[in-house]
C-alpha cells in the first residue's frame, strides 16, 4: 500500500484545537491505489459517539478498500465539544474536496462513496440525506462541488435520535436539551428521499449499544422511496466490532459489501 497522505480540509485556516481528540482536525488521510485509470473512492468515518474516532474503524478499513482497488480517505472530523453542524460540515467539505481534486488524486468524481461505523455511520447517513449541489457563486472552487455521495455504507449505524437513539451520540452532537426540530432533522431515517444514494447496511440483532432498529428504520425509508439497498442483520455480536475478522458471523460483511460495491461499479 502506498504511503498515507494527510490533507487539510481548509488549508491555511486558523483552527483552535479543542481537546486531544480534535488534534489535526478537520483533515483527510488519503490511502491511494495504483490504477491504470481513475479509481473509485470511499471516505471512511470512524465511530466513537461523536466524542472520539476509533482507530480500528479507520486505517484497517482503508487498507481493505485498497485491496479492492478503491482509493480510501479516512475522515478526521471534529467531535465534542464541537456540536452540529460542525461534523456534517467536515463530511460535506471532505466530499467536495475529493471531487475538486479528483483528477489530481486519480479518482472518479462520479464514483465517490462514504462509509461509517456507529456515530460515523450517522455522519455518513447525514451526508447521504442532507446534501446540496454546491454553491456556484462561491469564491472557493471546492465549495462549488456537490456534497452528495454516490453510495452509502453504514455499519451498525446510529440513525435515529428518537426511541432507538444512542444517548451519548445525541448529547455530544446536539447538546443536553436540543430543539425538537433539530432532533427530527438529524434523525436521518426521516430525511431519506428518492435522491438518497444506494446503500449497504449491516448490524447485529442484539447490539446492546445501538439497537438494530436504527438500520431497520433507514432500510424501511429507503424501501419506501424506491432507493436500492442491501441490508444484512447478523444474529449476534457486540457493538463496535469493526472489520469483524474474528467474529463467527459478521466476518462475512466485508465480502458481502465487496460484492455490492462491484454491483455499484466501485470495485
Amino acid at each position: 500500500m502506498n504511503t498515507a497522505i494527510t490533507i487539510e480540509l481548509w488549508p491555511g485556516a486558523s483552527k483552535d484545537s479543542i481537546g486531544e481528540e480534535n488534534q489535526g482536525c478537520p483533515s483527510l488521510t488519503l490511502y491511494p491505489v495504483a490504477s491504470e485509470g481513475l479509481s473509485s473512492a470511499v471516505i471512511v468515518c470512524p465511530g466513537g459517539g461523536y466524542g472520539r474516532r476509533a482507530p480500528h474503524e479507520g486505517e484497517p478499513v482503508a487498507e481493505w478498500l485498497n485491496g479492492l482497488g478503491i482509493s480510501a480517505f479516512v475522515l478526521n472530523y471534529r467531535v465534542a465539544p464541537y456540536e452540529h453542524p460542525i461534523p456534517l460540515q467536515d463530511a460535506q467539505r471532505a466530499i467536495r474536496t475529493v471531487r475538486h481534486h479528483a483528477q489530481q488524486w486519480g479518482v472518479d468524481p462520479n464514483r465517490l462513496g462514504i462509509l461509517g461505523f456507529s456515530a460515523g455511520g450517522h455522519l455518513a447517513s447525514s451526508a447521504g440525506t442532507l446534501f446540496d449541489a454546491g454553491n456556484q457563486d462561491a469564491d472557493d472552487p471546492i465549495e462549488r462541488q456537490s456534497s452528495r455521495p454516490d453510495a452509502l455504507i453504514l455499519c451498525y449505524p446510529v440513525i435515529s435520535f428518537d426511541e432507538f437513539g444512542h444517548v451519548g451520540s445525541k448529547r455530544n452532537l446536539l447538546g443536553e436539551a436540543p430543539d425538537e426540530k433539530l432532533v427530527t432533522l438529524l434523525s436521518t431515517e426521516k430525511q431519506v428521499s428518492s435522491d438518497t444514494p444506494p446503500t449497504f447496511l449491516w448490524h447485529t440483532a442484539d447490539d446492546a449499544a445501538v439497537p438494530v432498529e436504527n438500520s431497520l428504520l433507514f432500510a424501511g425509508a429507503l424501501s419506501r422511496h424506491k432507493v436500492p439497498y442491501d441490508l444484512h442483520v447478523f444474529e449476534s455480536g457486540r457493538h463496535g466490532i469493526g472489520m469483524a475478522t474474528d467474529h463467527d458471523e459478521a466476518y462475512m460483511w466485508p465480502e458481502l459489501c465487496a460484492n455490492w460495491l462491484k454491483k455499484q461499479k466501485f470495485a
